[in-house]
């Protein structure tokens, strides 16, 4: 891959031929982050799971899993994604737990 950008390109009196280039700029990928559940004594069960297949797209099966490790481990990653989307979900889980009177949290965490 070529990682310069071709400005200008001349001949001289010479018949030299001259180019200015620039240097391309190097894109990185972004910095990703983790969105977490936080285990608590009064959540049920099935509403992790539909919390983590409404929000997160899961199957049936992944949600299952990932609800066992935030029952059995305290906390469970439900997804990674860019810090804007991240933030988003994070606020949707958060928003629509506290709406049905459940006190689940999750948090963004920097992968």
């Amino acid at each position: 891959m070529n990682s310069l950008t071709i400005i200008d390109q001349h001949e001289d009196e010479h018949g030299d031929t001259h180019v200015l280039t620039k240097p391309k700029p190097k894109l990185k990928a972004p910095k990703m982050f983790k969105v977490i559940l936080l285990n608590d004594d009064f959540t049920p069960m099935d509403f992790v799971i539909l919390i983590l297949q409404k929000y997160f797209a899961k199957t049936p099966q992944q949600a299952t899993e990932i609800m066992m490790q935030v029952h059995k481990k305290g906390a469970g990653i439900a997804g990674v994604y860019t810090y804007e989307i991240a933030e988003t979900k994070s606020y949707q889980v958060n928003d629509f737990a506290r709406s049905q009177e459940y006190p689940l949290k999750s948090i963004i965490e920097e992968e």
